[in-house]
């Protein structure tokens, strides 16, 4: 059984914790805060997810050992893999909730570790999927 910590993080907050202030804005210092301080959990596909977007070629943020070592640390907490019964229920919760299999999959992932809270720009700030709640930490408390 893996450790439950309350919280599920998004790629999103771990790419704005990862690229600095320039590339982030406004973001970067609470995405900090929340990768330092906070007990959160991921999974294998936000891990996968945070390598691809944060070394896109053109002008990428961060080289790929830099990304590799990101992955690495993050990986040091909770982290669910990606299963055929995430997968399924990923599927399950795109069709329930009418959203991208990438996004049920993120909601399955943070269920089956889980996490009671998933901090996401990318689904409706306090809408309820499941067992899980999502929140935006970057909107106004």
């Amino acid at each position: 059984m893996i450790a439950d910590p309350e919280v599920f993080l998004d790629t999103n907050i771990l790419l704005y914790a990862a690229l600095g202030q320039d590339h982030a804005g406004y973001r970067w210092d609470r995405a900090r805060e929340i990768a330092l301080t906070e007990d959160y959990c991921t999974s294998g596909q936000v891990l996968a997810e945070f390598y691809n977007v944060a070394t896109r070629k053109g002008a990428p943020p961060l080289t790929s050992d830099e990304a590799r070592e990101w992955v690495r640390v993050i990986a040091l907490k909770p982290c669910q893999p990606v299963t055929p019964d995430v997968v399924v229920a990923g599927i399950d919760n795109a069709r329930r909730y009418q959203l991208s299999y990438w996004d049920g999959a993120i909601i399955a992932a943070a269920e089956k570790i889980g996490a009671r809270v998933l901090y996401s720009e990318d689904l409706n700030h306090g809408q309820t999927y499941g067992s899980v709640r999502v929140e935006n930490p970057f909107l106004p408390a």
